[in-house]
């Protein structure tokens, strides 16, 4: 598949400086949204099989890839952010998708901002989300090398984790903060569903078969009750576009062409 070059680029909210990735071209705008720890280079391999008729904006959320370190991580705080990328980019209406935390934020900016959403693309992600991410502070500080900041994560994340490793003049950290990231999941974690239920617009709900993170039950749950909603469970786990990288594309880009 074509390497699609993807421009960095940078707007201001909140005294915050974020930073986002974006194919360019004439495309109709597609804003993807990483999960907690990742960044927006999370979605490279994707933009590939969307190209050229969608011109794909990966944002580094808050805390996260090369954006600013924030003060909070609240749900308004996550949500202000998109909206903001969202009148930056002068797009009247976009496809949201997103992963996990990304995942969440997208319904939740559909659900405060309906007119600006066509659709959503929601992967791997619940209604009520629950989960404890207190094992990530020991995540924390400078590592001698990539090899020992790898290990210390171990094999079973650091795969997910590639993109946000930093070289410094002392040693090997991650691009986001671990305390941060606790407080993210805190703030994260709760009954969504008034949210997921506000919108009608098409939703595309991917699941991982091997996902630690939803049960298929609760994902069945959401696509019955919210209407205009397609759930597909694909091989693969929490990270399903990473795991599953041409199922995946498959799947949206089926989902895309039918909008």
């Amino acid at each position: 598949m074509a390497h699609i070059h993807m421009t960095r680029s940078q707007f201001h909210h909140d005294d915050l400086t974020l930073s986002y990735l974006d194919t360019g071209g004439e495309g109709q705008p597609l804003i993807a949204l990483h999960a907690l720890w990742m960044e927006a280079a999370t979605y490279t391999r994707l933009v590939a099989a969307l190209s050229p008729e969608w011109r794909v904006i990966a944002m580094d959320q808050r805390g996260h890839g090369y954006s600013d370190h924030a003060l909070s991580y609240t749900r308004k705080d996550y949500i202000g952010d998109v909206a903001a990328l969202v009148e930056h980019l002068q797009v009247d209406k976009a496809v949201l998708l997103g992963n996990s935390l990304g995942g969440v934020n997208a319904y939740q900016f559909a659900a405060w901002h309906p007119e600006r959403v066509k659709a959503l693309i929601i992967e791997d992600i619940g209604a009520a989300p629950d989960a404890d991410a207190s094992f990530v502070l020991a995540w924390e500080g400078i590592f001698p090398s990539r090899e020992a900041l790898e290990e210390h994560i171990g094999q079973r994340l650091a795969p997910y984790l590639l993109d946000s490793f930093r070289s410094t003049p002392n040693g090997w950290r991650l691009a986001f903060e671990p305390r941060e990231m606790l407080e993210s999941q805190a703030q994260l974690n709760g009954d969504h569903w008034a949210d997921w239920l506000a919108t009608r617009c098409p939703a595309l709900l991917v699941r991982g078969k091997e996902s630690r993170i939803t049960t298929q039950d609760h994902c069945e749950q959401m696509a019955a009750r919210r209407p205009n909603t397609r759930l597909v469970t694909l091989d693969g786990g929490h990270v399903v576009h990473q795991d599953n990288p041409s199922g995946f594309a498959d799947i949206v880009r089926e989902f895309l062409h039918e909008l």
